[in-house]
């Protein structure tokens, strides 16, 4: 599948997708958001994919925020069309993306940049990265899922002050906030997300996504994350990724998951 604004490129089942708008900082519009959709939605059903890095082109912006021009003169109707079709299409696409995702933020990831950071599964960050939701400062407030995922990140009161001020912090505050897992040197972002990556692909696939179920039930309104975890415990009995993994370490050997 070929794009405008993204680029892909898999690299032995770790893809790197790339926002790739340097001129506008990367910034999310909805061209953007649905060929975002559509990358992910390739990947999920690509079994040579077996984990995604999430990044943005060049050292200035991972995402500088949503391209504000396209609904400076929204209705009120309109702009929860917005965001609804914006979280089902891509945010809530990526947080419960059945495969390890880890945005690799590089520069600036603000607003809707951030939001889209928060969805991965974990981020890591470039020391010169800075973070923040400004939408207070445009009268607004964040439509893609920011005022839900950054108090679950960082804590109710430092969610409330980040988006009350409007301001940005380091990478540095991040990594203390929980933010992100890891900060690196700008020019190693890539390499070092790559090498977490292949840690993760030593494991079974098939068990990842269904820690990522377990581990999001938690987040949803009405549902008993221990229940889920029990489910996919026990379904995981029934995989050939689980008589494999037994098998190996009861031989001593390592694993060779089907599933992956």
């Amino acid at each position: 599948m070929e794009f405008e604004n993204i680029l892909t490129e898999n690299n032995d089942g770790i893809l790197q997708i790339i926002i790739n708008r340097p001129k506008k900082l990367n910034a999310l519009n909805r061209d953007t958001i649905q060929e975002l959709h559509d990358a992910f939605s390739e990947a999920k059903e690509d079994q040579e994919v077996k984990v995604v890095i999430l990044t943005g082109t060049g050292e200035k912006a991972f995402v500088a925020g949503a391209d504000i021009s396209e609904f400076s003169d929204f209705s009120v109707e309109e702009g929860r069309e917005l965001a609804a079709n914006g979280q089902a299409k891509l945010f809530d696409f990526v947080a419960n993306f059945p495969k390890p995702v880890i945005a690799a933020v590089n520069g600036f990831a603000l607003g809707g940049g951030l939001e889209l950071a928060m969805a991965a599964h974990f981020r890591v960050a470039s020391d010169n990265a800075k973070m923040g939701l400004p939408e207070t400062s445009l009268g607004l407030i964040p439509g893609y899922g920011g005022t839900q995922r950054l108090p679950q990140l960082v804590g109710k009161g430092r969610a409330m002050e980040m988006i009350m001020t409007a301001g940005m912090i380091d990478a540095k505050q991040a990594l203390q906030y929980n933010l992100v897992n890891h900060v690196c040197e700008q020019e190693e972002l890539i390499e070092f997300t790559e090498k977490i990556a292949q840690k993760i692909m030593k494991n079974s696939l098939v068990a990842m996504s269904a820690a990522i179920r377990a581990i999001n039930a938690n987040y949803e309104d009405g549902v008993n994350g221990f229940e889920i975890e029990i489910s996919e415990f026990g379904s995981s009995f029934g995989t050939q990724d689980f008589e494999e993994g037994t098998s190996a370490f009861l031989n001593k050997r390592k694993a060779d998951f089907p599933g992956k």
